[in-house]
C-alpha cells in the first residue's frame, strides 16, 4: 500500500491567513526597532514610506525589502500560482508601506497593534459625532474600483490615524487586502470594515477597550 504524505501544513492554509501573519511579525519587529532607535528600522521604514499609496510596479526600487523572501517560505505554493503570487506580494508591500508611514515621527507609540481592526479606528477617529467629510472617505475606501484607488485613498486615511495616534492592526489590515483581491472579495471585507465601523464603541473611563469589527471574511477559495 503507498501512503502518501500529507502535504505541509502551510501548504494547506488560506494564503490570507498567512500573508497576515508574515506582515503582523515583519512590521512588529520592524516596530520595535523603530521605537528603540535601532538605525536600520528606522532607515528601512524611511525608505518604506516612499511606497505607501502606491503598488509594487510603481516603486521598484523597494522590491526585495517588504518581506517577499518571508512569505515564500511561509507559502512555498506560491511559486507555482502566479495569480495567488502577485496578489500577496502587492497585499504585503501596502499594508507594510502604510505602516511605514503611520508609524513616521511616532516613536513614543506602537502604530501596529493587534486587534486594533481598520472600520472601528476609523470610527474611532471621528469622536463623538460622525464626521461627514471622514465617513465619505471610508465610504469611497470600500467603493475603490481599482487596486491604485485602492491604495491611494487607504494612504489619506491613515495620514488621519496618524495624526490622531490611532493605530490599527496590520497583520489584520494584510489578511483583508489579500481577499479584497478575490472574485467578489472587496464585498467582502467592506461588510467587515462597515460592521467594525457601527459597532464600535467608546471606551467608558476605566474600561479595557473592544474592538468589535475583527472577523475575517470568508471564502471558498483555499490558495487563490
Amino acid at each position: 500500500m503507498t501512503v502518501t504524505n500529507p502535504a505541509p501544513a502551510t501548504q494547506r492554509r488560506h494564503v490570507g491567513d498567512v500573508v497576515g501573519e508574515v506582515a503582523g511579525t515583519y512590521i512588529t519587529e520592524l516596530q520595535r526597532g523603530y521605537r528603540n532607535d535601532v538605525g536600520s528600522a528606522v532607515a528601512m521604514l524611511a525608505q518604506l514610506r516612499r511606497g505607501a499609496g502606491k503598488l509594487p510596479t510603481d516603486v521598484p526600487e523597494l522590491w526585495g525589502l517588504t518581506g517577499t523572501d518571508r512569505l515564500y517560505r511561509q507559502a512555498p505554493q506560491l511559486e507555482t500560482d502566479e495569480t495567488a503570487a502577485s496578489r500577496a506580494e502587492a497585499a504585503l508591500f501596502l499594508a507594510l508601506t502604510l505602516y511605514a508611514l503611520h508609524q513616521q515621527s511616532r516613536p513614543d507609540r506602537d502604530m501596529h497593534k493587534p486587534g486594533a481592526a481598520f472600520g472601528a479606528a476609523v470610527r474611532r477617529l471621528m469622536g463623538e459625532e460622525v464626521d461627514e467629510p471622514i465617513r465619505k472617505r471610508f465610504a469611497q475606501i470600500g467603493a475603490s474600483s481599482t487596486a491604485a484607488i485602492l491604495a491611494d485613498r487607504l494612504r489619506g486615511m491613515v495620514k488621519l490615524l496618524r495624526a490622531e495616534s490611532i493605530p490599527l492592526d496590520y497583520a489584520q489590515l494584510t489578511a483583508q487586502l489579500y481577499r479584497a483581491q478575490l472574485p467578489g472579495g472587496l464585498t467582502q471585507v467592506r461588510r467587515v470594515w462597515g460592521r467594525g465601523f457601527h459597532a464600535y464603541q467608546p471606551p467608558t473611563t476605566g474600561s479595557t477597550t473592544q474592538v468589535p469589527g475583527n472577523g475575517e471574511p470568508t471564502t471558498d477559495e483555499e490558495t487563490s
